[in-house]
């Protein structure tokens, strides 16, 4: 490998690294910031993984993967950005359509049609939980802390094995613990800690809930938006 391009390897994970420690001791409070990034990317994988499920297509290999993948993370990108509720719908969603995938990755599963179908219908379990038992918060510190820890983790394993980010979207969780029991650890490690700060420092902190949508509707005919 050249000087170069061992430079930029290192220069990249550099930069995953101190983003995904931001996001595991930060994460709720940068959440209004990650938003829309975070429902692009997720929708971008959820759109593969579709794509992947229905039609047995390797994750982004097609096509159709991008462009469907693409446009599923500009739906749910603008829809986190316009709507509280939807975001945390999101971010609860992920955790649960991740907690599925990851669970039967582990076992060498790949990503078809009943696995896609359970993942999706405990995601929309996860989703309303959040919202009708007004889990918001924590919820949000949870996912941005594991989040952030397999940034972290993917990161390592991206510098360190010969994981590619293709391999790591597919599989990590299997990886993880083929590869050697301390990417598990600095995981558990990193994800619990930043559980731990995040509720600490936001104990007193609250982000204050929106519907951007009804916002705008209201300044442009002249009326005052809901409160609720």
């Amino acid at each position: 490998m050249e000087g170069g391009s061992v430079l930029g390897t290192l220069l990249a994970g550099g930069i995953l690294l101190f983003l995904g420690s931001l996001i595991a001791f930060a994460g709720y409070r940068l959440f209004l910031i990650l938003l829309p990034i975070y429902g692009f990317f997720f929708g971008l994988a959820f759109g593969a993984h579709t794509v992947q499920a229905l039609f047995g297509d390797g994750f982004l290999s097609t096509t159709t993967s991008w462009v469907v993948g693409f446009f599923a993370g500009l739906l749910f990108a603008l829809l986190s950005y316009l709507f509280w509720a939807f975001a945390v719908a999101v971010v609860a969603g992920s955790l649960g359509y991740a907690l599925v995938a990851g669970f039967f990755s582990l076992f060498g599963a790949d990503l078809d049609v009943l696995v896609w179908i359970v993942g999706i219908a405990v995601g929309i379990v996860f989703g309303i939980a959040a919202l009708v038992m007004n889990l918001q918060k924590a919820i949000v510190i949870v996912a941005t802390a594991l989040v952030g820890a397999w940034t972290v983790v993917g990161t390592f394993l991206f510098l360190f094995t010969s994981a590619t980010p293709k391999s790591i979207a597919e599989s990590g969780a299997k990886m993880v613990l083929d590869d050697h029991p301390l990417w598990f650890l600095i995981f558990a490690v990193v994800a619990a800690v930043g559980m731990i700060f995040q509720f600490r420092i936001n104990r007193n902190y609250e982000i204050e809930r929106y519907n951007r949508w009804e916002a705008s509707m209201a300044g442009a005919y002249g009326t005052p938006p809901s409160t609720m």
